[in-house]
Parts: C-alpha cells; structure tokens; sequence
C-alpha cells in the first residue's frame, strides 16, 4: 500500500474561494503572496486566503511595497510540475500525496519563492538549520524542497508511529515541544495549523470519493 496514513475523514465547510492575489516585496529580496493585509501596530498581517486562519505576520518595515498579482511570474512552476514533485516525493516516502499538497498549501500556498518571518523558506518552508541537515542545496528549488520537507515529515511520523497530528505539530512547532507537552502545543498558531491541514486533507480525499462515486455511476449507466 502506498499510503501510509490512515485519517478518518471528517466532512468539513469549504474555505471560501480564494479572490484576487497580491504581491508583498520584501527588502530582503523575496516576495510573499497573499489576499488581503491587515496592519497591526508594527507588523503587518498577510493573509494567505480570503478567510483569517492562514496568515503571516511580517514587520512592515520589511515590506517594501505591493502590488495586485495580475500574472505569474517566471519563479513559480506550473502547476503540473508541482504535482510530479509531489508525487515523486509520495513514491519515495510512502506518504499520501493529497496530505504533501495539504501541507504545502497550508505552509506556503505552493509560492516556491516563500519567506517566513523566522526564516523559513521555499515551498515546505524549511528553517535553514532543517534544510542543511537535510541536505539542500537550494531551498526555493521546488522539486528539492518537496523531497526534503517530505523526508523530514516521513521521520517525524516514523518517531511517532504514524501518528499524523503529533507529526505535524512537530512539523510546525518542534519535537521538542511536542515532547516537552506529550502532544500537540497548547500554542494556538501550531493547533490551528494542525487543524487546517487534516480539514484539507479530509476535503480532498472526500472530494476524489466524490468523483469517483460520479465515475462508476456514470460506467453502470452506460453497461
């Protein structure tokens, strides 16, 4: 079997559709895609999404403008290439590819070009202490990127046996907080990343039951 997580689906509202998105340049030569910004006192809160759960929070004196994200630009991969990343990565790990996009999505919205305020980068936003212990080279390389960060979430699951929340609040907060509490972090940002990602993955996979329950209607229709 090639999938190594085994998550109850639990039925959850879509997130509302994304609208247009917009472009913040930092000074330090990175840019961050986002919907809609709000500014708290010296920061400057990006919103990932049309919603208020997936945000970063960057210094505004760190932006050096915004602009409307009217087309792609050359640094972003298409979106089929990024699926053969995953999917590369899914063969080599053993996990399930819908959960790498949920949490690709989740840590960087597939911007390969990704900065985190703590310094976290490209599309599985590897802190770089991470990424040189894993190996990488170029961080913002997706296909890189993608097999290591799936590398690393492959061991975090290994260390607790295939239990995915634990895993992925490793993945958002650190093992050692995940040891220090036995669990999940009481910090809501690593709760509710938690939350969002296994909400993705549920929507996902019951979307492709959905297809597929289409698919053999449509096949016992036509015999």
């Amino acid at each position: 079997m090639k999938r190594l997580l085994q998550i109850v689906l639990v039925i959850a509202a879509f997130l509302p559709a994304a609208s247009a998105q917009q472009l913040a340049h930092l000074r330090n030569g990175f840019n961050l895609r986002f919907n809609h910004k709000e500014v708290q006192g010296a920061n400057t809160r990006l919103y990932l999404d049309s919603g208020s759960a997936s945000f970063v929070d960057v210094p505004t004196s760190d932006i050096a403008d915004c602009e409307a994200d009217t087309v792609a630009t050359a640094n972003n991969p298409k979106p089929a290439t990024v699926r053969e990343d995953i999917s590369r990565a899914s063969d080599a790990t053993g996990i399930d590819e819908d959960f790498l996009a949920s949490v690709i999505h989740n840590e960087s919205d597939f911007n390969p070009r990704a900065i985190s305020p703590k310094g976290a980068q490209g599309l599985m936003q590897l802190m770089p202490q991470t990424a040189a212990r894993l190996g990488v080279r170029n961080p913002f390389d997706p296909a890189e990127n993608i097999e290591a960060g799936s590398r690393y979430l492959r061991q975090l699951l290994a260390r607790y046996n295939g239990d995915a929340v634990k895993a992925l609040a490793a993945y958002n907060a650190g093992p050692g907080r995940v040891e220090q509490f036995n669990g999940v972090p009481p910090f809501t940002e690593t709760r509710d990343y938690v939350a969002r990602v296994i909400r993705e993955f549920n929507r996902r996979k019951e979307r492709a039951a959905q297809i597929a329950r289409k698919e053999t209607a449509a096949q016992k229709s036509t015999n």
